[in-house]
């Protein structure tokens, strides 16, 4: 910036203890009590209530709870902030363009604009304060001053800074406004207050003694902040919306509309260089009802593909031929009591556009996009349920462990692999889990059955294994038995298993189980 320079008049908006009220807004946690929101065990931040009770930022947990016994700790969640200071942004955006996030909690914009249109930088100011509280119904101050960094300042002490009045209010703020704490401790021991004092030293010095950062602090203690704000782009809308005057109430209708949806959704898509990977179908009928269901896809949705997954929720909901329960493992919903009158398709999930992820044809390549087509094509056909893939996850036996996933949709495990889930099998796991156990029945070298207690003592060595009608087969080898204990809370639910992997005389290897002195054969090792 060259000497002289003008910072540009910037309007700030400030929301106090934003990571509690961030924690209020996602988590419910009353904002209104004393909460402290913790990050590596010490304060990041705290209600007003707490502050009352004596708890200041950077108190260790244990410090805290002692000046405050009924504190509230919650964790810091960066990612909770930024979702929860969205609507906030959006409320901003809809008085004043171009509006720059400095980090949750804080943005700002260009003054110059909103004070022409509202007749004045107060007006302005109280313009968007309410506007953020009509519709996030949060708390925010506004200051105004010359560029980002007073304009912050003021936020806090809620003041409008008239133009080149800037420097002067800088003068008297202490030295801890410029949030560098291990340079503040520095300045302090060298008989340095206020930002006067600091912005005072010739520049040089302040560059050879303390380095670049405290340069820039030094900038900014002399009222020199002129970095121009970087505004960003408000999400494009990429909802697609049809309203109907006459409501479909037929099958063959809706298909109609779906392919033509499908369509604009795909083409507003690609021109922002965009797929979707999870589409939102949202319906109003002509009674009110509001119906809304959520596809999930491993992988890019083409034109087709949204165009299969409208026409199934919509054939769903019309005739109430729903073939399976939401992605969310939600029942589905009741038929709708009318014909459908608008449409809506939301791409919940987008990424860009860089081709299907890999699978089991390779990364790219002519073949693997012909299957992708030929089995999309056959679920457009007979359905989503028509071509499965399985999907591992976490479980005790093999048959837990699977879940069969449509084609396209997210492949996601029933059950987390992480959980230790003890009584688990160990390696190797069976090449075939049947759909349906076969009885079966284990003696021992004399003819008894055998049978294992409730201490897990087997009652002798397993040597004759009979499945149904067929011929008793020698068991040459065994392993276990592995047992689970599942819902013992639960008495009308309780199961107890005992598992054990046999090998055959025949070369076959099976994996049985006994359950209430019955066994059976669960799987088949190849």
């Amino acid at each position: 910036m060259e000497r002289g320079a003008v910072p540009v008049r910037t309007l700030l908006v400030w929301c106090p203890d934003w990571p509690v009220i961030a924690a209020e807004i996602v988590d419910g946690v009353p904002a209104t009590g004393p909460v402290a929101v913790l990050h590596a065990n010490r304060v990041l931040a705290c209600s007003e209530a707490a502050r009352r009770e004596g708890v200041r930022r950077g108190l260790r947990k244990r410090e805290a709870q002692s000046r405050c016994p009924n504190l509230v700790t919650v964790e810091h969640d960066p990612g909770r902030d930024v979702r929860a200071f969205e609507p906030v942004v959006a409320a901003v955006e809809e008085v004043a363009a171009g509006v720059e996030v400095l980090r949750p909690g804080v943005c700002a914009v260009a003054a110059r604009g909103p004070a022409r249109y509202f007749g004045g930088e107060e007006q302005a100011a109280e313009r968007i304060v309410e506007q953020i509280a009509q519709s996030c119904e949060v708390e925010s101050q506004v200051g105004i001053a010359d560029g980002v960094f007073a304009a912050g300042l003021a936020a806090r002490a809620g003041r409008i800074i008239p133009p080149g009045e800037t420097v002067r209010f800088l003068a008297d703020q202490p030295v801890e406004a410029l949030a560098r704490p291990r340079l503040t401790d520095l300045l302090r021991r060298l008989g340095l207050r206020t930002l006067a004092d600091f912005a005072a030293l010739p520049a040089g010095d302040v560059l050879t003694r303390f380095g670049f950062d405290a340069a820039l602090a030094h900038r900014l203690a002399a009222g020199r902040d002129h970095r121009p704000l970087a505004a960003r782009r408000p999400p494009p809308d990429l909802d697609v919306t049809e309203t109907y005057d006459e409501p479909l109430d037929r099958v063959d209708a809706a298909a109609f509309a779906a392919g033509a949806h499908a369509e604009r959704l795909h083409d507003t898509l690609a021109g922002y260089g965009l797929a979707c990977t999870r589409l939102g179908i949202e319906a109003v009928t002509a009674n009110g009802q509001e119906l809304h269901r959520v596809w999930r896809h491993d992988g890019l949705l083409t034109a087709a593909a949204i165009a299969d997954r409208v026409r199934w929720q919509l054939d769903g909901w019309i005739s109430g031929t729903n073939r399976r329960p939401g992605s969310a493992g939600r029942p589905a919903p009741p038929r709708p009591t009318a014909g459908i009158i608008r449409l809506r398709l939301i791409p919940a999930g987008v990424l860009a556009q860089a081709g299907l992820q890999p699978g089991l044809w390779g990364e790219t390549g002519e073949e693997r996009e012909r299957a992708h087509r030929a089995l999309s094509r056959v679920q457009g056909i007979l359905g989503p349920e028509s071509v499965v893939t399985a999907v591992l996850g976490g479980g005790r036996s093999p048959a837990d462990q699977t879940r069969l996933v449509p084609w396209g949709d997210e492949r996601l495990p029933a059950r987390p692999t992480a959980a230790p889930w003890p009584g688990r099998l160990p390696s190797p796991a069976p090449a075939i889990v049947l759909p349906v156990p076969l009885p079966a029945t284990v003696h021992d070298s004399t003819g008894q059955p055998v049978q294992v207690t409730a201490r897990l003592q087997v009652s002798a060595a397993p040597a004759r294994l009979t499945v149904g009608p067929a011929t008793p087969v020698e068991i040459v080898g065994w392993a276990g038995p592995w047992p689970v204990d599942e819902r013992w809370w639960a008495p009308a639910e309780a199961q107890r298993r005992a598992r054990f992997q046999v090998s055959l005389a025949n070369g076959g290897a099976l994996l049985l189980c006994l359950t209430g002195g019955q066994w059976s054969v669960e799987a088949i090792y190849d």
